[in-house]
């Protein structure tokens, strides 16, 4: 069974994956001291994505010049309504294939099993895909925290999710903004409700 990882070292692993370099993985550091002149904290690509996101590459370390741009690395991968990576369609189309280790000596156990929400007062009920998680992540990552299996009714909170819970310790972070994409989760109209206007 794989261990958990947290959702930055994830993020930083799925930068890696679009490297031609098999070793070129990006990976958090502690800062060093220096008495040399500091490199901006973030430097934007034209595409938006971050080349230098603060406290997770070292200049100073002997392999950061092995290290591929994340912009270099993210460039022509699809994009979402906000202009980010949307990394589920960059699977679909091949244009990236996660490997369940760092060697790719194993195989995702992959479950393809929707569970659908319905504590969603007005709003649509929500589709969790089991499959679009596992192709990235073993189940160990999830269960039992922040959600024990098969526990019910799923009752988190959007205002939990945005502080960084439950959903949130990924979304917001690593994968899409939820604020802005309610649909792609509140994707299963209730019967008989009113149709909420989605984006």
């Amino acid at each position: 069974m794989r261990r958990p990882i947290s959702p930055i070292t994830l993020c930083l692993f799925l930068l890696g994956l679009c490297a031609p370099e098999a070793g070129a993985f990006l990976r958090a550091v502690e800062p060093r001291p220096s008495t040399s002149q500091p490199a901006a904290a973030t430097a934007a690509t034209p595409e938006g994505e971050s080349i230098r996101p603060k406290g997770f590459i070292d200049p100073a370390g002997p392999g950061s010049a092995q290290l591929q741009p994340p912009g270099e690395a993210l460039h022509g991968l699809p994009r979402d309504a906000d202009g980010r990576v949307d990394w589920v369609q960059a699977l679909r189309d091949g244009r990236i294939t996660p490997r369940a280790d760092v060697r790719g000596e194993r195989s995702a156990t992959v479950l393809d099993t929707d569970v659908l929400l319905k504590n969603t007062k007005a709003m649509p009920w929500v589709r969790f895909p089991h499959r679009a998680h596992t192709e990235w992540l073993d189940c160990s990552n999830c269960h039992p925290d922040p959600f024990p299996a098969g526990q019910a009714p799923f009752t988190t909170r959007m205002e939990s999710i945005f502080r960084g819970q439950a959903c949130g310790k990924c979304h917001d972070r690593v994968a899409f903004v939820t604020h802005r994409n309610c649909y792609r989760c509140h994707s299963v109209p209730q019967p008989g409700a009113a149709a909420v206007p989605m984006p």
